[in-house]
């Protein structure tokens, strides 16, 4: 369980500052969004070792340790639902009602859009893998 915690931190620790350096310069990153996958994925299969070690009678020096091993899945659900709802965010503050909106904007204005909008995603994403990564750290501190 041990080795598993620090996994999983340096999963999503790789992805949130892939992710922090990535939005500091606007760009955008396909391997940013795999290892934040490859993080979520880390966090489901620590929780469900987690879980069988439960099963099996396994107990940890301290019951916080389960709230620090099963927290990082909650936090992934809450951030891919702020992700879903960033696109809004950026196009209500431009005064555009949709992505159709959007298709009717000159292309610097829609590559704008889509900038801020990618930005936004990256920025709620690599802030949730440093705080899995801080909660992963918890577990192994609390183990």
């Amino acid at each position: 369980m041990l080795d598993a915690a620090l996994v999983l931190a340096a999963l999503n620790a790789l992805a949130g500052l892939l992710g922090a350096l990535r939005w500091l310069r606007s760009e955008s990153s396909a391997s940013f969004w795999i290892a934040v996958r490859v993080g979520q994925a880390a966090a489901i299969a620590y929780a469900v070792l987690t879980g069988v070690a439960y099963l099996a009678n396994w107990q940890p020096s301290n019951k916080l340790f389960y709230l620090y091993a099963l927290l990082p899945v909650a936090i992934g659900f809450v951030a891919e639902q702020l992700r879903v709802i960033s696109a809004d965010h950026v196009l209500a503050a431009r005064d555009l009602e949709d992505a159709a909106a959007v298709g009717r904007l000159e292309t610097v204005e829609q590559q704008g859009v889509v900038t801020a909008i990618l930005r936004r995603e990256m920025g709620v994403m690599a802030a949730a893998a440093l705080v899995v990564c801080f909660l992963a750290l918890r577990a192994y501190g609390t183990y």
